[in-house]
């Protein structure tokens, strides 16, 4: 696991919280980095299903603006739920909105803009209390979710876009630990949630092993009926888990953001033990999808 903060409330089977604030600064110039050294034809390669990096981009610009008007501003206007709209749908539909819109940026006027902006949001990040509520993180379960959790999932999210874009692009994935470790670290918190249906003797114990340098051990614990949560990452590691996944960096992050679909994933994981259970945490998504 990774530099955490140890006197902060959070709900217990979250496991301890996460320090992500220091690193927005790091991961705001990597992207920055990334999209200066784009050439003009790279722009409009596709970097996920229907979106080019260009839209990834402005995409990005969107949750910049977001996150800077909703908690540093206090600015509550903004395109509001239809009828019977999901969670889901509402947030594919807005984010698709705003990059249509985008689309009359140019890729000159779109970085500009998100050296700008992204600045801002790294700076609003270092300035914030990990355990203040703040929005809830869907699939870790948790609403509200403390502010270390939610500010977490948005250098995560960051981080993932910045490689879909350096993927489109030929460049690979950027494997520094210094990032990296805290990606994984977050996406991990969503096994509880994943797990919420397996019904297993209260004490056993899923891990989860990411192999490599930004990589570590996660364990998931039964608890007894009626609890917050039927799973917890707070539990002692009793070193005798029922079933241990293996999955390697790559394999990992982009199955948590569905780069890979669970079943790619198993071909490319090891299990050890109880292979249902070990099946079951490969469920894991740590998006909204």
């Amino acid at each position: 696991m990774n530099p955490q903060l140890s006197d902060v409330p959070a709900p217990s089977w979250l496991g301890s919280p996460i320090d992500a604030r220091p690193l927005f600064a790091p991961e705001q110039d990597a992207l920055m980095a990334t999209l200066r050294g784009l050439a003009p034809a790279d722009w409009g390669k596709e970097a996920v299903p229907g979106w080019a990096v260009r839209d990834v981009a402005a995409h990005l610009l969107g949750d910049f603006y977001g996150r800077l008007g909703r908690d540093r501003d206090g600015h509550a206007e903004g395109p509001g739920f239809r009828a019977g709209e999901t969670l889901e749908a509402f947030i594919h539909r807005i984010n698709q909105e705003w990059v249509d819109a985008c689309r009359r940026m140019s890729p000159a006027a779109l970085v500009d803009t998100l050296g700008l902006v992204g600045g801002q949001v790294a700076r609003f990040f270092e300035t914030t209390d990990p355990g203040a509520p703040a929005l809830g993180v869907s699939w870790a379960g948790v609403d509200p979710a403390p502010m270390w959790l939610d500010s977490a999932r948005d250098l995560t999210e960051f981080w993932t876009h910045r490689q879909q874009i350096r993927r489109a692009t030929g460049q690979g994935t950027d494997l520094d630990p210094r990032l990296l470790s805290v990606v994984l670290d977050t996406f991990l918190r969503a096994l509880p949630h994943t797990l919420r249906e397996v019904v297993a003797p209260v004490g056993t114990q899923v891990q989860v092993r990411v192999h490599g340098p930004a990589g570590g051990t996660w364990a998931a614990t039964a608890l007894a009926a009626g609890t917050p949560s039927r799973w917890s990452l707070a539990e002692p590691d009793t070193g005798h888990p029922a079933a241990t996944l293996h999955l390697d960096e790559e394999t990992a992050w982009q199955l948590c953001t569905r780069g890979l679909q669970p079943a790619a994933a198993l071909d490319l994981a090891r299990i050890d033990g109880d292979h249902r259970l070990a099946v079951a945490a490969c469920q894991i998504v740590s998006i909204i999808y």
